[in-house]
């Protein structure tokens, strides 16, 4: 496998001939909503599917959108859902990662909707996976894997979009050192690498996907500019935004296994452990391996083959969050 060059820029759709109508899934997640302010922007008439009525702050009121609220365990809800859809982008991943949830989300739910689209006709079916499902060890990489599976082989035209590490996943000790703590890294710091993409970007490169007949029928990797940035160099650069001396904790990848140990034992007993457990093994996961193409000849990640897109990077993302310009909200990322 090797970059593209076709997909340095974003190349926006021609006004003149926009895509059909877009079913968008998951638009209420970080990434959902920067691909819906995306498609409107470009002049598409974009339907999101939800399970309740949003929030009045997410600012779903737009001429060119509507909402479809009901049960998405409903075969009949999807099948009217995508009634006159050229396009459907999904979004949806689940929350905790944790195996009945991501089985039920990642698999399930695009899995139906999967079989609507093949009922009804869908042109074109762009997916949201994650780079990370080259390398299966996880629940949730194993549920998105099957649907990719399941995707190439429905007859549909698709565009199966694996990204690399997003800004967020990369923010989470923003709090810690700001509050004069030192930054945590696995190792010596420089055991995995990334090219981390920010929301804005990727959303062009999905747009790009709905546009470009070359982006179909393919599954495509895509990052950030580069260079690849380990877990060390994050911390480098937030330092640096943060105008600190940088401060530095080496964590073994030991005590994560003990960890995980521990919590498999009490997992016996515990469904709560168990769930817990889950959660160590996807932290082991990202402290062991890295968000790049795997090269399967060389038996290792490749930072060359990992094809990058757009402007955005990193450092200035820091810089924005330091200046107090842009606010994230971190959720379950706030790890540390």
């Amino acid at each position: 496998m090797s970059a593209d060059p076709a997909y340095d820029q974003a190349v926006p759709p021609d006004p003149g001939t926009p895509p059909g109508p877009v079913l968008l899934l998951g638009a209420t997640g970080t990434i959902g909503r920067a691909v819906l302010k995306t498609l409107l922007e470009a002049g598409l008439d974009v339907t999101c599917v939800l399970r309740r009525a949003p929030r009045a702050e997410l600012g779903f009121d737009h001429p060119r959108l509507s909402l479809r609220i009901g049960d998405m365990a409903s075969d009949a809800f999807w099948q009217e859902a995508v009634e006159g859809i050229s396009h459907v982008v999904s979004c949806l991943a689940s929350r905790s990662g944790a195996p009945e949830d991501a089985w039920a989300v990642d698999y399930g739910i695009n899995s139906k909707v999967l079989g609507a689209c093949k009922a009804q006709s869908v042109d074109h079916f762009v997916l949201l996976s994650a780079i990370c499902v080259q390398r299966p060890k996880l629940a949730f990489q194993k549920a998105k894997l099957a649907f990719e599976t399941e995707l190439i082989a429905s007859g549909l035209r698709y565009s199966i979009v694996r990204p690399t590490a997003f800004f967020k996943s990369l923010s989470g000790q923003l709090r810690r050192v700001q509050a004069g703590k030192k930054f945590l890294v696995f190792g010596d710091g420089s055991l995995t690498a990334c090219k981390p993409i920010s929301d804005t970007d990727l959303a062009q490169f999905i747009l790009r996907c709905l546009a470009e007949p070359a982006c179909r029928n393919r599954i495509l990797p895509v990052g950030g500019p580069g260079p690849a940035l380990t877990p060390l160099e994050q911390g480098t650069l937030l330092f640096e935004a943060l105008g600190q001396e940088p401060k530095v904790r080496r964590v073994p990848v030991a005590v994560l296994s003990g960890v995980i140990g521990l919590l498999q034992a009490v997992g016996m007993f515990s469904q709560k452990a168990r769930d817990k457990a889950e959660l160590a093994r996807i932290g082991h996961y990202y402290a062991t391996e890295s968000m790049l193409v795997w090269d399967d000849a060389l038996g290792a990640y490749d930072a060359s083959l990992t094809p990058e897109f757009g402007a955005d990077t990193l450092a200035e993302h820091y810089r924005r969050l330091a200046r107090g310009e842009l606010e994230v909200d971190l959720g379950e990322h706030a790890v540390f």
